[in-house]
This record gives structure tokens, C-alpha cells and sequence, in this order.
């Protein structure tokens, strides 16, 4: 009776079997009758692709020209070669950039971001790229120079280490070979030979030229894109390129303790071929070369963790596996698994099972990275922060087309006015401004944010920090400098926007002001009522206004400036009582004076388009912006407020505010999506 049972349930088992086998059968047939061949292939070719994390790749590009063009571009089609899963993301605002990345055609997993920081000449800060790379929505961001080639195992690396159980931080030094005859093949996929030939990757590259690890530059940052921040510091506005940044971010990395920080450079394969050209530009942009180290001086020392660097948790593979190696504990533990092996007493593992990783081990012990190239020396002796331009140069570098200037005059109470302000004309895309600094702290600061600045040495130095406010006796020294830079400008054949820090631009206004022609002075009004002449005693505002570079200007600028030197009143009163007479008696209407030595004209432009501070109360309106917006504003002066910090709460708090001081970045277009410190 049992074996009876025992029959019938093996038979009851093998007709379930066979039924489910016809099943599934009967469903392959169908589906391969309603979908093409080519569609399940292509289902398995993503799915075979796909199973790897998705890693979005951020570098800075260089302009695609020349020897540097042809490096970038192999570079980057070696990173596009690694995985479909891998995007690249350039910044650059180079036309090169965005005409290399149109090369790949629409839908490309090549983009470009224009919207980080730069300095004038062009260069981004480090800070601004990392902060955009930590909003990327892939798996793994990394941070990698434009010129580095890197190879597959680097995937690999990360789809491990993707599996860990804890945010991390990877970083790996990238090696230099003195030339590279290989190329990719037109599909992207094999590496060639000089003869055209295939060749075995690692061997043949490895063979070929001497491998050096010098070049801080070139270090690979890549991580998870967990919920954990990578430091707990904030990142100073390193400039790209120049040195130091990467090591602050590991050793900040280090540090705070926040994430998992290891070396994956000998599981990594990449290399750059060394640039022997001159950059033509080298010469005139040394003062960036030093601005990273005067950085380091202000903010602290980089090296003070290098030992800890050189000793940061190592990951090597040996016979097809990988491990985690410390080289100060002499203790390895496989990927993966929480239990280590500790080498400390080489004798008893020199001939045990665990021979062959302990010699992995042992080659790994020496590759320390960057060790040997220490800074250390170049911050010992900083060359003095001077930025080797002229005026006459900066002034010839920056000009529109037109030869038209915008000028701000700042000290240093005002630098982070003069960052929004300057954030604001560079998300208008108004690039032909200068800063006059009135103390050596805001040139040095305007230096380090990549401004393009001057030092004004006839200013005076004793400049309050807080109290520089309408009516100081400070706030009247400041403004006599302003007039005095402006006459110096305009002599030298260019055209003038002289505009206040505290003057919000909404829209860029040279178009319309430059419309008034030459012997127009263009002034903003400060009278308040909202009815009534605009041009009262005492309502020109000298902390908006164009002047033309002409000779009538030029004389009539000339008695502002003598009459101010004379007077012990800020230089705003001088403006009006010069050009519109004492009084006014040189009033021609509402709105037009007309100084009659010269013959100089001077208009009163329309407060709807450029309120002052106490026009319509535009500053106590719920939405300052959309309320200005709807009358058509140009620019919103925040004046008719006592009090430096008062009026800074005032902008920020009306949302007219474009620079974040926790982070030191412009409020950029990616940025504006999260929350905000001011001060």
C-alpha cells in the first residue's frame, strides 16, 4: 500500500512537471511570434548591461583645441567605453565644449553644466563642481581630470565596492607615461595598436613608457551617493587645476569620519600622457597658480593629515579576489567579509595558505599614492597675492564690444554684497564688470573668489568694518574714491556703468542706457514722492549711473571730482550741485539738467524702471521681486535704510540674494533646489 502511494505521488509529480514545461513553452512560442527576435536579444543585451550600478563621470573641460583637445576627447570616449551605465558630465563653457559634446548626437550620455563658478579668466572652482557632482541622481559620482584615460577595471572597482554596507569614498592616483600611441577603434570599443591591431589592454599599456605618481591634479574621487556628506568641513574656493583640493577633500574625508575612505589605486587603471606644450596662457594666469596656496594659508594646513593619507585603507586583488589592506594594523580582510588576516607575524603566514595574498599584500605596502610630493615647502613662502594686471590691461581684457565698463567700488564690510551682486551679473551673463577695491583685505578676498579686480592705492585705509553707512564720515571718503576711478576710466577711452553692490539687476540695463548717446550724464533719481519734478535738490543718486567717455564727460567729471575734494560732504551732493546747479538752477524740466560750462546734459531715468530704495515702498511689497517684475524695474537700489547689516537682512530676506556664504558658491541654477545659509 505505501509503495502504492509512493507511485502515485512520483507520477503526480512528473505530470505537474510536464504540464508546467508545456506552459512555459506555449508562452516562449507566443511571445516569439508577437515580438521580433531583435527585441528579446535587445532585452537581454540591457539586462546584461544594467546590472551594474549607473556612474555619472564630472570633469572640467579645457578647450577642445589642439594636443589638449585630441587628449580630452580620448579620455572621454575611454570613459564611455567602460559601461552603458556611465554619463558624462563636462563643465565648460568653452563653444569647443558644447560642439564636442553635440558630436555624439542628441540624446547622448554626454552633457555639458556651464553653471558652475569660475573666475574671469575662465578657470571653475573646485568647490562649485563638487557641490553640483554631489547632486548627481546616479548610483557613484566621480570627479576626474578631462585628460585621463582609464580603463575597465575601473568598473569593476566600483560595481564591488557599490555593494558595500557603508557610504564610502574612493580615491586612486592616476599614473603619467611620456607618450601614448594607442587608439580607440571608430566604435569605441577595442583599443589599437600602431599597427591597427587589437591589443591585450593592461600587458601592452603597462609595457609601454615609464609610470610615474606625482601629479595631485589627477586623482580620482569617486563615491556613493548615500545620504552621508563626504566631510564635515567646508570646502574652501579652491581653483580647479591648481593643486590641493583633492588632498583637502580626502584628508577632510579622513577627519570627520564620516565615510569609509580607501585607496583603490592598484585595482584602478588610469594613466595621462605628460604635457610637455606650454600653455600659452601659463604667463598671465600665475597668479592663479599660487592662489591654492594662500588658500591653505587661510584656511588652515593641507599636509598636517599626509601620513594619515599615505596610510588610508588600501584595496588590491590578488587571484581574482578582493581585499582590503591596512599597511599600519598589517591586517587584510576579503571584500565582503568582516573577518581579517592579521600579517603582523610574517613567520607564521610566510608558507601557510595565506601566501599568495600576503604577497599582493606586500606590493601594495609601497604604493602610497602622492607620498614624495608634497606642497609642504610651497606654503612655507607664499608669493605676495598680487593680481599682475594693470588697469589699462583689465580694462582692455573685460570691455564689451562697445568699450563699455561696469565698475563696482567695494571695501571689505561689503564682500558679500559684492558676491551677490557679482553672482547676479553672472547669472545675467554679464561679464564686462571690474571691481575697484578700497582695502587690501577685499583685494585679496576678490582675488580668491576669481574676480577681476584693482587695488585703488589713493584710498584711504581706515575703513570701518560696520560702520560705513550713509552719513559716516567713512561712507564720505568711500564715495569720493568712486567719482575719482570713474574720471580715470572714462579718460582712458571707455564708458562707465558705475553701479552701486547693493543695486539688484533684474535685467542687464546697457542696452537701453547706452541709447542716450555721448554728452548724456544717465542717472538714477532718488527722490521718493511719487508725483513732482525727479530732479530736486540733492536727488541724483551717484551710486547709479552711465557716463559716456567724451570730452564733454570728461570736464564736467572733472569739476565733480575737484568740487567733492573740497567739500566735507559725501561725493553725492557734489554730483547734483555741479551738474544741476545749486539749488537746481540748472534744471531744464522734471527729469533734465543742463551744466552750461560744459554743455553736459544729464537725464533722470524713469523710477518705475530704476527705483530707488523708498520709491512705491517696493521693498515692504510681499514679493519684492514679482512687484518689480510687473513694472518693469531694471534695477531695485537698496538704499534709504541706515545700517550695513540691516540692509543686508533686507535683500536676503526679499529673496533678491545670489550668493551662499556657508558654501562661498553663487546660488547657481542645481543649487537653488536645496536650502540656503546666509549668514
Amino acid at each position: 500500500m505505501i509503495t502504492f502511494r509512493f507511485h502515485a505521488l512520483k507520477l503526480g509529480l512528473l505530470l505537474i512537471w510536464l504540464c508546467g514545461f508545456v506552459l512555459i513553452s506555449i508562452s516562449f512560442y507566443a511571445t516569439t511570434r508577437i515580438l521580433p527576435p531583435s527585441y528579446i536579444q535587445e532585452q537581454i543585451k540591457n539586462l546584461s548591461n544594467s546590472v551594474g550600478p549607473t556612474v555619472t563621470i564630472f570633469a572640467a573641460a579645457r578647450p577642445f583645441i589642439g594636443s589638449v583637445g585630441s587628449k580630452q576627447s580620448l579620455a572621454i570616449r575611454s570613459w564611455l567605453a567602460l559601461s552603458q551605465d556611465i554619463s558624462v558630465v563636462l563643465f565648460g563653457q568653452d563653444p569647443s565644449v558644447f560642439t564636442f559634446a553635440a558630436s555624439f548626437g542628441p540624446g547622448s550620455r554626454v552633457s555639458v553644466e556651464p553653471d558652475v563658478d569660475y573666475t574671469f579668466l575662465g578657470t571653475p572652482f573646485f568647490h562649485s563642481m563638487l557641490a553640483r557632482a554631489q547632486t548627481s541622481n546616479s548610483d557613484i559620482s566621480v570627479l576626474v581630470d578631462s585628460e585621463t584615460i582609464i580603463l575597465p577595471d575601473f568598473i569593476s572597482t566600483l560595481s564591488r565596492a557599490h555593494k558595500l554596507d557603508h557610504d564610502w569614498l574612493l580615491i586612486a592616483s592616476s599614473r603619467n607615461v611620456s607618450s601614448f600611441p594607442f587608439q580607440l577603434d571608430s566604435d569605441g570599443k577595442h583599443w589599437l595598436g600602431v599597427n591597427g591591431e587589437k591589443i591585450k589592454m593592461k600587458k601592452d599599456f603597462v609595457s609601454h613608457g615609464e609610470w610615474e605618481l606625482c601629479d595631485e591634479n589627477k586623482i580620482i574621487l569617486a563615491w556613493n551617493n548615500g545620504d552621508i556628506p563626504l566631510h564635515n568641513g567646508v570646502l574652501p574656493p579652491f581653483l580647479y587645476g591648481k593643486g590641493f583640493h583633492n588632498v583637502w577633500v580626502i584628508n577632510e574625508a579622513l577627519s570627520s569620519n564620516f565615510r569609509f575612505v580607501f585607496n583603490a589605486s592598484s585595482t584602478i587603471s588610469s594613466f595621462f600622457v605628460n604635457n610637455l606644450d606650454l600653455d600659452p596662457t601659463t604667463k598671465s594666469r600665475k597668479w592663479e597658480n599660487v592662489g591654492n596656496s594662500h588658500l591653505a594659508a587661510l584656511y588652515g594646513s593641507l599636509y598636517f593629515h599626509e601620513a594619515r593619507y599615505s596610510n588610508t585603507i588600501k584595496l588590491f586583488k590578488c587571484n581574482g579576489r578582493y581585499y582590503f589592506g591596512s599597511t599600519t594594523t598589517n591586517i587584510v580582510y576579503p571584500l565582503g567579509s568582516s573577518k581579517g588576516i592579521n600579517f603582523n607575524d610574517l613567520r607564521a603566514f610566510r608558507w601557510s595558505k595565506h601566501k599568495n595574498v600576503l604577497s599582493c599584500f606586500d606590493r601594495i605596502r609601497s604604493f602610497n599614492g602622492n607620498v614624495g610630493c608634497s606642497k609642504r615647502n610651497q606654503l612655507m613662502s607664499l608669493e605676495p597675492l598680487v593680481l599682475p594686471y594693470s588697469l589699462e590691461l583689465l580694462l582692455s581684457m573685460r570691455a564689451d564690444k562697445n568699450k563699455n565698463i561696469v565698475l563696482a567700488v567695494s571695501g571689505y564690510s561689503y564682500k558679500d554684497m559684492l558676491m551677490s551682486w557679482a553672482c547676479r551679473l553672472h547669472r545675467l551673463q554679464v561679464s564686462n564688470f571690474v571691481v575697484c577695491a578700497l582695502d587690501d583685505e577685499i583685494y585679496n578676498f576678490c582675488v580668491l573668489q576669481g574676480l577681476p579686480v584693482f587695488r585703488d592705492r589713493l584710498a584711504s585705509s581706515n575703513i570701518s568694518y560696520d560702520d560705513c553707512h550713509f552719513g559716516t564720515n567713512c561712507f564720505q571718503r568711500v564715495t569720493k574714491v568712486k567719482s575719482r576711478v570713474v574720471l580715470e576710466i572714462i579718460k582712458l577711452g571707455y564708458n562707465v556703468l558705475m553701479s552701486d553692490v547693493d543695486v539688484y539687476w533684474f535685467k542687464n540695463p546697457l542696452p537701453l542706457l547706452t541709447t542716450f548717446g555721448p554728452a548724456v550724464f544717465v542717472a538714477q533719481s532718488d527722490e521718493y514722492k511719487l508725483t513732482g519734478p525727479i530732479n530736486l535738490p540733492r536727488r541724483l543718486n551717484s551710486g547709479f549711473y552711465y557716463a559716456h567717455s567724451d570730452n564733454t564727460t570728461i570736464a564736467a567729471l572733472k569739476k565733480v571730482v575737484k568740487h567733492a575734494s573740497l567739500s566735507n560732504l559725501s561725493e553725492q551732493p557734489s554730483f547734483y550741485d555741479t551738474l544741476c546747479g545749486f539749488n537746481g538752477s540748472y534744471r531744464l524740466d522734471d527729469d533734465t539738467c543742463q551744466e552750461p560750462e560744459t554743455n553736459l546734459t544729464v537725464r533722470f531715468l524713469d523710477r518705475n524702471f530704476f527705483p530707488n530704495g523708498a520709491y512705491r515702498d517696493l521693498w515692504d511689497s510681499g514679493n519684492v521681486s514679482s512687484t518689480c517684475m510687473d513694472i518693469g524695474c531694471f534695477v531695485l537700489h537698496n538704499n534709504w535704510i541706515s545700517g550695513r547689516q540691516k540692509k543686508l537682512e533686507r535683500q536676503v530676506l526679499s529673496g533678491l540674494w545670489e550668493y551662499d556664504t556657508s558654501t562661498r558658491m553663487c546660488l547657481l541654477n542645481w543649487q537653488r533646489l536645496k536650502p540656503v545659509s546666509y549668514f
